[in-house]
């Protein structure tokens, strides 16, 4: 089933900037589900980002902007477009 997307969120750009694995820039931000050295959980205009790593942290957040910039080592960059299931350890331990 595709995920449906509201109208709002299609008028919000989606943009990543990846700059050699160290330094990650998300513009379409509207939530910060959950963050820590290894994951984080984005709600985006374009579906829920998950970013998994190594010392990972928030270096910049602005959810009126709708940006956040993080830093440490980005391993993989994942869309989760349908509903979200379980708990939080349920999605961590996937």
């Amino acid at each position: 089933m595709p995920y449906a997307y509201d109208e709002r969120a299609l008028e919000t750009a989606h943009k990543l900037t990846l700059d050699g694995r160290g330094r990650l820039s998300v513009s379409g931000v509207s939530d910060v589900e959950s963050f820590d050295e290894q994951m984080v959980v984005l709600s985006t205009s374009r579906g829920t980002l998950v970013v998994r790593g190594e010392q990972l942290h928030l270096e910049m957040l602005s959810l009126e902007g709708g940006e956040v910039r993080m830093e440490g080592q980005v391993d993989s960059l994942t869309y989760e477009t349908g509903p979200r299931e379980g708990g939080f350890l349920s999605r961590l331990f996937r």
